[in-house]
């Protein structure tokens, strides 16, 4: 494919359609769940799995999806990714016990776990002009972002509309015609030097990152006080030590530890997981918020997500003009600036503050979201080579996906901890289960007085999550201001986000 092809813009938009699915896929269940437990006689412990199952498969197996790329072809193994994604949402629509859906969810975990790494990892080769590759960057995970916050709002029309399975049979057409385009417009390549696959590596990866997810999943759900959840995370720890060590003595590693001695790389991630926990903190509160204190129903709360899009579209279109004009380091530091402004005003909601207050934060959030995304996945991607991309980029998308999961425990214990606080003597069942279960109850007993106490109790565990998120993005502002640095020039060359730096 010649670097002046049409058609390479052509087959990128088949990826981000593709990656489009990915977005819609984690958060469209989340307004099934009700339909769900009815319909498959599913319990509680069923519908956590129904996401759970999901995740672990993702988190198993990005890794070695990433070298599988590398050693016998990145677009091959996308391809069969697309495909199997796409068989296993026809399953899922068509499960009839909570069983088959969970089996079916876990296959549906393996196809992205494969998706995600390599759709990025073939970047570097269509786009191999700097500027280019960090234009595609910016498509691609927008794409993947945008997903999150339709989810809701296609999930709530289906379900007005259709059957629950019909949420799960969107993604069909999308992966058919990402499928195609793949086949027709996407190259092939894949590693020059003919290397093994690390089985030993692909085993004890797994292992701890399947650990070290479920764990925190556990945490998440049985508090910061279980047993077993911290014994089950302190396993994977323990396993993926023994990992890192075995990727030391190998001599044809799974993942090259070496990517972390390099500064793009190492701050280019941990921005990339730093704004997960603004994205999750959003996620994890707003559609309770809209729900629980405006009294909007699924599809409502959907669409009142909407100016994020709007604020994420904008950010993403602004961030290519301004790094070459202001350089990544400025354009960092603007980015977390709106995502700590844009909590700090959330985390000021009040029960009275009405829906267009938090219009105005929420677009404020997307578009420090759509600055900081683009400019740190190109800052961590220029640093990748053409021979290791797809173990690289998974190695990158794993850590994300890690960090997401320990961030929702931990902000969602935040939040837990300072609801039950609000709530005073009302800390007891069915209120302390939740702010759903508080406000239902509440409105069953027809008592204003305490319908409010509920919603403020929410309000200011909602605030203190925030503030937290805030705060973590006020650090990695500063992180970005102090480390990252222009790369001096010998001559006047037009500068880009993933080659003009340098990172100290």
């Amino acid at each position: 494919m010649k670097n002046d092809s049409p058609r390479r813009w052509l087959a990128l938009g088949a990826l981000a359609l593709a990656m489009l699915t990915i977005g819609l896929d984690v958060t469209v269940l989340t307004v099934a769940l009700p339909t769900l437990a009815v319909d498959l006689n599913a319990n509680t412990g069923a519908l956590q799995w129904f996401s759970s199952a999901y995740t672990l498969a993702l988190a198993a197996l990005m890794l070695p999806a990433g070298a599988l790329g590398d050693r016998y072809g990145r677009k091959k193994v996308l391809l069969g990714a697309l495909l199997l994604f796409g068989v296993a949402s026809v399953a899922c629509a068509l499960a009839t016990s909570a069983g088959l859906l969970i089996a079916a969810r876990a296959a549906l975990g393996i196809g992205a776990a494969a998706m995600m790494p390599l759709s990025m990892s073939v970047l570097p080769a269509m786009f191999p002009d700097p500027m280019e590759r960090q234009r595609a960057l910016t498509i691609w995970i927008t794409s993947t972002a945008i997903g999150l916050p339709l989810g809701p709002i296609v999930g709530g029309w289906l379900l007005q509309n259709f059957w629950w399975g019909s949420v799960f049979l969107i993604n069909v057409p999308l992966v058919i015609v990402g499928a195609i385009a793949v086949a027709v417009l996407v190259p092939e390549s894949r590693s020059e030097v003919r290397f093994q696959v690390d089985l030993l590596g692909v085993l004890l990866s797994a292992l701890g990152m399947l650990a070290l997810t479920y764990g925190f999943i556990r945490v998440g759900e049985q508090g910061w006080g279980d047993g077993t959840a911290w014994s089950i995370v302190g396993a994977g720890v323990a396993v993926l030590a023994l990992f890192a060590a075995w990727q030391r003595k190998t001599t044809q590693p799974l993942i090259d530890l070496g990517l972390f001695r390099n500064g793009g790389f190492r701050w280019g991630t941990v921005f990339l997981i730093l704004v997960n926990f603004a994205m999750f903190g959003m996620f994890f509160t707003v559609p309770q918020f809209f729900q629980a204190v405006l009294g909007a129903d699924a599809l409502g709360s959907g669409l009142r997500l909407l100016p994020l899009i709007g604020g994420l579209i904008v950010g993403s279109r602004l961030v290519g003009k301004l790094l070459p004009k202001l350089g990544l380091r400025v354009v960092l530091a603007i980015g977390f600036g709106l995502l700590a402004c844009g909590l700090g005003l959330g985390a000021l909601t009040g029960v009275d503050s009405g829906y267009g207050y938090t219009a105005l934060w929420i677009t404020v959030l997307g578009a420090g979201m759509g600055f900081v995304m683009p400019a740190a996945l190109g800052l961590a991607m220029g640093e990748l080579t053409a021979e290791r991309s797809g173990s690289g980029s998974a190695l990158l998308q794993a850590l994300r996906q890690a960090g997401g999961t320990i961030g929702v425990a931990v902000l969602g214990t935040i939040l837990a901890n300072q609801y039950r606080a609000e709530l005073g003597p009302l800390d007891r069942e069915p209120f302390s289960d939740g702010v759903s279960a508080g406000v239902a109850a509440a409105r069953r007993l027809g008592d204003g007085q305490l319908l409010e106490q509920v919603q403020r109790a929410f309000l200011g565990g909602m605030g203190a999550m925030l503030w937290v998120c805030a705060a973590i993005c006020l650090v990695a502002a500063a992180v970005a201001v102090l480390f990252i640095r222009p790369k001096a020039q010998a001559e006047p060359v037009e500068p880009d986000a993933a080659q003009s730096v340098h990172v100290g």
